[in-house]
């Protein structure tokens, strides 16, 4: 059995075969996953696995060098923000880079993952792009 708290395979599976600047997004449940992007769907019901949730059992296991927020985030003030205001503040995410809704979709097409979770507050979506831990 694993000790991190990440008992979800396919996450795990991902997480290991990451490179430097690779890039998995977190997304809520409406969040479009481009063709040809892997999706890990871990959506069960509205609210259901949370973004923040989600997001900090990655973060157990993933080194990430920078993340990317769409900036309409900041007009919405979904409850989530705080979370990762502190997650940031904390030095979990490393840089934070700030496209438009649109641009991050079009970012999206390049991640190795998307992670789908039943979140249902607007833009709580994350690009978080992988570190190294040398």
């Amino acid at each position: 059995m694993k000790k991190t708290p990440l008992l979800n395979v396919a996450l795990s599976r991902l997480i290991a075969s990451l490179g430097h600047g690779d890039m998995v997004v977190i997304g809520d449940a409406g969040l479009p996953v481009p063709p040809g992007v892997e999706l890990i769907d871990l959506a069960l019901t509205h609210g259901v696995p949370d973004f923040v949730s989600t997001l900090k059992v990655v973060l157990c296991e993933m080194q990430v060098e920078s993340h990317v927020l769409a900036k309409e985030i900041f007009d919405k003030q979904p409850t989530a923000l705080a979370d990762l205001d502190a997650l940031n503040e904390e030095g979990a995410l490393g840089r934070r880079d700030l496209l438009t809704h649109e641009q991050f979709k079009v970012l999206s097409r390049q991640a190795r993952a998307i992670i789908r979770t039943g979140e249902c507050q607007p833009y709580c979506n994350i690009v978080l792009v992988a570190g190294v831990t040398f």
